[in-house]
């Protein structure tokens, strides 16, 4: 993040204003109005204190002079802290340092300056540090900070109510510069939460979307395993009927296709009607026994019951060897039950895995039961009513 912002910072003036996106503009507009803070509280400082000073034009020059030099690399430094911002470090050392120095040699030069000329040039190196250094968060800086802005003015007046007004107005001007960085923060952190936000709504649907192609295509494809593999024995066996498995066949992939046409547009939604007949076919094709009772499920949990009956037919076909499936409801559970589990497998799968982050949402659960020979998996609706619509 502080490398966004310090990327926004620097390349702005190169590009209108209205080629900013909202972020930008913001940046822009903090850091420009600490600028105009630090220029307009010098040159008032000085241009004040310098009307009221009787002093040399060429001293008065010289003063206004390194003025300048103070502004400019105060300047840089408010830049490094803004880019810095909120991190606490570390320090940009190589502006504070410039900065540092100059107002070393500056103080070291009040001496030679008249009373009041060296208040108001005393002045203008106070404000300097205040707006340039304010805005730094670690609390060792900000410590010493304050105690430079407080002494600063008991050096120069000798008078204790003038380190207390450096105490409070430093602090203020503190204060405001971190709270305008505090500011421009919270909105860049903003603008990250709603680009994270949009790539997640991406990865969402590209997980829903390949939730959809393996439970389409993976049943699909097991279908046209299973009847090219009994046309294949059929026409072994010269048996005519091998022609017509292969026409079966074709007709699947042709539907295959459909569906796959369909996902791709959007606009498939599961039809548990279909999918318990889609069911029945497939399994008895595999010379497998099934029972049906799915009387009495709420309509309203038609499309979580279908996904669950596809991939838990399609598990059957590819992992057991079961000569019944059963797929009954009672009691707000919903069971697909297999009689050829076979004892190697371990773990539910990648299918049943994210089966189960779908329903999640909708407050339902997936339950898998493993009781040799047999298999079952459950798929187990709340009581209240649907939680969310199926994605």
């Amino acid at each position: 993040m502080t490398g966004a912002r310090h990327d926004r910072g620097r390349g702005w003036p190169w590009r209108s204003w209205s080629a900013l996106d909202e972020v930008e503009r913001v940046d822009v507009y903090t850091r420009q109005s600490l600028y105009l803070l630090l220029w307009c509280s010098l040159g008032f400082v000085l241009l004040g204190g310098a009307n009221e000073a009787d002093a040399a034009p060429a001293r008065l020059s010289l003063v206004l002079a390194g003025a300048a030099v103070l502004g400019v690399l105060g300047t840089r430094a408010l830049t490094a802290v803004a880019d810095l911002y909120p991190a606490t470090g570390p320090l940009p050392w190589r502006q504070l340092g410039s900065l540092l120095a100059a107002c070393v040699l500056a103080v070291a030069g009040l001496l030679a300056l008249p009373q009041d000329l060296r208040l108001a040039a005393g002045a203008g190196i106070w404000v300097v540090l205040a707006w340039s250094l304010g805005g730094l968060r670690d609390r060792v800086a900000i410590a010493s900070l304050l105690v430079v802005l407080t002494l600063l003015p008991l050096a120069l007046t000798g008078e204790w109510w003038a380190a207390a007004y450096g105490l409070i107005t430093g602090s203020f001007f503190v204060f405001t510069c971190r709270v305008s960085l505090w500011l421009l923060g919270v909105v860049t952190e903003l603008d990250a939460a709603r680009t994270a936000q949009s790539a997640l709504a991406v990865a969402e649907e590209r997980l829903r979307f390949s939730r959809d192609v393996h439970d389409v295509l993976g049943r699909r494809l097991s279908t046209i395993a299973v009847q090219a593999e009994l046309a294949a024995t059929l026409a072994g066996r010269g048996d005519e009927g091998a022609a017509e498995r292969m026409l079966e066949v074709r007709g699947i992939a042709h539907e295959a296709l459909r569906e796959a046409r369909e996902l791709a547009r959007g606009y498939r939604a599961t039809d548990l009607a279909q999918e318990l007949e889609g069911a029945r076919a497939l399994l008895q094709s595999a010379g497998i026994r099934t029972e049906v009772d799915v009387q009495g499920l709420d309509r309203a949990w038609h499309e979580p019951a279908g996904w669950v009956v596809r991939e838990a037919v399609t598990n059957v076909l590819r992992h057991s060897a079961a000569t019944a499936v059963s797929i009954t409801y009672a009691d707000r559970v919903l069971e697909v039950r297999n009689d050829g589990a076979r004892t190697t497998d371990s773990g539910d799968g990648s299918g049943l895995a994210g089966l189960r982050a779908r329903l999640a949402p909708l407050g339902a659960s997936l339950e898998v039961v493993r009781d040799a020979p047999a298999f079952a998996v459950r798929l187990r609706m709340p009581d209240h009513e649907l939680a969310g619509a199926p994605a």
